[in-house]
């Protein structure tokens, strides 16, 4: 019973939430953006796309918020565990890490939260239902589509380097060794909201890699070798 005795049990137990609503966050992410997206723009998905809209977008979405609801809630409550209980100071590498991923794993389900659904409930789901009704679609639907579109392939771009600095937090300690974190986090916190800004206040060219999935993922292996190469030059 020390699962539940022990401050270290309860560790766990948020670590095994923070991984299955990960798995379910992100798995949604990459079914949106590498099956969806592409299928609504076949010929046979935009046939599809009004009633898929209404019926199966809508819970593909709550798995989707809720999953990102709780790996951000697991996410820093396991922070804060690892600096009370485990006395893991911010300037330890291990931390550096985790927080270069928890950084962009926060912007993910902020753009979940504030851009990606209220986009899809107000705009893209309800112009849906209102056609199907004979009535017109939402003003700003297209605008607000596109929006969303940006922010859910920054959220997909994101989850490469995140990823890589989670699982790298415990397991390549000569990344990030804290001998500088001030320099190395205005540089990563630099990098990472330049991407984030550009998506949704940019225009035009400079989103041009958020057009296709192959862009977005090269993009965020390139987001990745710089934050790493940055972080292992700086440190």
């Amino acid at each position: 019973m020390d699962l539940f005795t022990t401050g270290y049990g309860w560790e766990f137990i948020f670590r095994y939430i923070h991984f299955l609503a990960g798995v379910c966050w992100i798995g949604v992410l990459w079914y949106f953006n590498f099956i969806q997206t592409p299928f609504f723009a076949s010929d046979l998905g935009g046939e599809a796309k009004s009633a898929m809209t209404r019926g199966l977008v809508p819970n593909a979405l709550w798995w989707f918020r809720w999953g990102a609801m709780f790996t951000f809630l697991s996410g820093w409550t396991l922070i804060a565990m690892y600096m009370g209980m485990d006395g893991i100071k911010l300037s330890d590498g291990l931390m550096t890490r985790i927080l270069t991923g928890g950084v962009m794993g926060t912007i993910m389900w902020y753009n979940v939260w504030f851009i990606i659904w209220p986009a899809q409930r107000d705009y893209a789901i309800q112009s849906a239902l209102n056609v199907a009704e004979g009535k017109d679609p939402v003003p700003g639907t297209p605008e607000k589509g596109a929006l969303a579109g940006r922010a859910s392939r920054t959220n997909t771009l994101f989850s490469i380097p995140m990823l890589f600095f989670m699982g790298s937090a415990r397991h390549l300690d000569t990344f990030n060794n804290g001998d500088n974190d001030a320099v190395y986090w205005a540089f990563a916190l630099a990098v990472i909201l330049l991407v984030e800004l550009n998506a949704v206040v940019g225009t035009g060219a400079r989103q041009k890699y958020l057009s296709s999935v192959s862009g977005t993922i090269h993009t965020g292996l390139l987001v990745l070798v710089v934050l790493y190469v940055g972080g292992v030059l700086i440190n």
